[in-house]
């Protein structure tokens, strides 16, 4: 096969989204676009199929065209979505004979359905932008679908959305890339959110993930752990596809860097970052598996559904990609844990791969617990749901428990109910400083578009030179807002000592190079720069603090780093220190 550098190959593929910036990188390799032929799942090929010893595969339900993701209800009612006929289907097993009774049941229809979780008898499914919610009715049918987010970001590449309630009582939803590698307009592609359960708080909660299908809880520890998709068009081998311990403000490489902090050689970061600096900010995976295996749906294992030595495993869905020949993924895996890490990822449930790899009976994709304790894995090829049973010795009973929730509450109450950054003893100083706007007086209301109902632009502000600073820092706080008090709406550092002013509309990225060198933090939205003022529909008028510090030096502190970060480098600097209080209340509330 004739090779082409990585960058042309891309270029040709999607068009470059933008002129870069020369930095002397070469790199070639092969590409291989293969997809094995599909072929009928007949009994004799499902009997083919390997897995452990003491489990048993069969299929649960046939005939269902585009099974995607599962969720199962405490009462054992089996939930699939279709994204391409975009409805949801009720299946029962009432008989207890492994086996699905009847036809489905369609329960909802929206287009694009996905995602799919179950809390306090609701059923929450997601489109592409929309979070829609409905009533487990006793029969396992749906009351109205109501929707409670209506702007989730457009998809592009990757338009499937999946969702899963941490032991917080939380929503995580991922939210993947809009191409193979890009500098992302909106903030909150690429990412996980964290969603309140009535639709009306959400936050960035880690980022630089380019398509997190897969992602779960660890019965023992309470921690997050997910399997993000790698890159495209990097060869046969690269880039492994890649298991991260997801945290709080995190950022995971993409686009940027990939792997084990590998430099990935096509992009450029915004706001003139080095690939290096990027690096250094970003996440390594934990552990790798398989280029192109294209990691789905992800569950623990926990109580007594499997024996002992499987407990505290995670098995994931891998689907496979086209980027490869040989073709990988196409199974199931399991993730072996120690103490509550990962130590490998190895084969689970194998064969769905037929006549040496040439052909494929399934495309692994929802995978899920049933009440009986088996799993569940939904196949978008040929329409058929999978049963893997444990039909070994019996194992000790140990129950079933929730994921401790400590290590996300502890890292959501992080910087939480604090005072404002300038009654903090690390901002105490002796001088004032005057801090004014072109745009309102002190303790006047903001126009909308400052908002994000409206343009979500910063508004221009002027402060009085300090003599003897070295530079200044902003910090915008919202102290009327709940849950988190106060909000934080932004945060720029190193403010050259000349500039004495910032115009309306500040560029909403890491680092500015007008005026050369701001760098800004991650706001309690969970991106980085100026987020405007959303308080609830019908709320009084919430108060927001624009803070300026006058410093005696400038900070040695990166990009993206969040308020506490912030106020500790700030810590015996502050020569000076002035706000501005703007007031926004939103009365109409938004159609979508």
């Amino acid at each position: 096969m004739k090779r082409a550098s990585t960058a042309a190959v891309l270029c040709m593929a999607f068009g470059a989204a933008s002129a870069q910036q020369g930095d002397g990188t070469q790199f070639s390799t092969g590409i291989n676009i293969f997809k094995p032929n599909k072929v009928e799942a007949t009994p004799e090929r499902i009997r083919a199929l390997k897995a452990p010893q003491g489990f048993t595969v069969s299929a649960f339900a046939t005939g269902l065209k585009n099974p995607r993701i599962i969720a199962v209800a405490p009462s054992g009612d089996v939930y699939v979505s279709r994204r391409d006929q975009g409805d949801v289907l009720l299946l029962r097993d009432a008989d207890k004979d492994g086996r699905a009774d009847g036809a489905p049941v369609t329960v909802a229809n929206r287009a694009g359905a996905h995602g799919l979780a179950i809390r306090d008898d609701k059923l929450y499914l997601v489109t592409v932008k929309e979070l829609f919610v409905a009533d487990i009715q006793r029969d396992g049918r749906l009351g109205a679908l109501k929707m409670l987010v209506g702007d989730l970001p457009d998809a592009g590449q990757h338009p499937n959305r999946s969702m899963a309630f941490g032991p917080d009582g939380m929503l995580y939803l991922s939210v993947g890339s809009t191409c193979n590698t890009c500098n992302e307009s909106n903030p909150e592609n690429a990412t996980l959110l964290r969603i309140a359960p009535d639709g009306k708080k959400r936050s960035i909660f880690a980022s630089g993930l380019r398509n997190l299908i897969g992602f779960g809880w660890h019965p023992q520890t309470g921690e997050l752990w997910g399997f993000d998709h790698g890159i495209d068009f990097l060869g046969d081998n690269q880039q492994p596809e890649e298991l991260n311990k997801i945290e709080l403000g995190k950022q995971y490489g993409w686009p940027h860097v990939y792997g084990a902090n590998q430099i990935y050689p096509q992009s450029t970061p915004v706001g003139e970052i080095s690939k290096e600096q990027w690096k250094a900010r970003s996440i390594p995976m934990v552990l790798g598996y398989t280029a192109h295996a294209a990691p789905m749906q992800m569950v623990f294992a926990s109580g007594d559904m499997l024996p002992a030595e499987f407990r505290g495993d995670a098995f994931v869905t891998m689907r496979g990609s086209w980027n490869r020949n040989p073709a990988s993924g196409y199974e199931i895996v399991r993730v072996r844990y120690a103490d509550g890490q990962p130590a490998s990822v190895e084969p689970f449930v194998t064969g769905f791969l037929t006549d040496g790899g040439k052909t494929h009976i399934a495309r692994p994709v929802g995978l899920a617990v049933a009440k009986d304790g088996a799993l569940l894995m939904a196949d978008d090829g040929n329409g058929v749901i999978y049963r893997i049973a444990y039909t070994g010795p019996k194992t000790a009973a140990v129950g079933t428990a929730a994921p401790p929730a400590g290590p996300m509450q502890e890292q959501a109450n992080k910087g939480n109910k604090v005072p404002l950054a300038s009654k903090r003893p690390e901002t105490e100083a002796r001088g004032q400083l005057s801090v004014s706007s072109s745009a309102f007086r002190h303790d006047a209301a903001m126009d909308e578009k400052y908002s994000e109902y409206a343009d979500g632009v910063s508004p221009p502000l002027a402060w009085k030179a300090v003599p003897g600073a070295k530079s200044y820092a902003i910090v915008m706080e919202d102290p009327d807002s709940t849950p988190v008090t106060p909000t934080v709406h932004w945060l720029a550092w190193n403010i050259p000592a000349g500039v004495t002013s910032l115009p309306e509309g500040v560029q909403e990225q890491p680092r500015l190079t007008d005026p050369e060198g701001v760098l800004q933090g991650r706001n309690t939205r969970g991106s980085m720069g100026y987020y405007g003022p959303k308080p609830p529909v019908g709320d009084p008028a919430h108060h927001y603090h624009f803070q300026v510090y006058a410093l005696d030096s400038l900070l040695d502190l990166p990009f993206g780093a969040d308020r506490e970060q912030l106020l500790q480098a700030m810590r015996g600097h502050v020569i000076a220190k002035g706000a501005i209080v703007g007031r926004y209340a939103q009365r109409q509330k938004p159609q979508k």
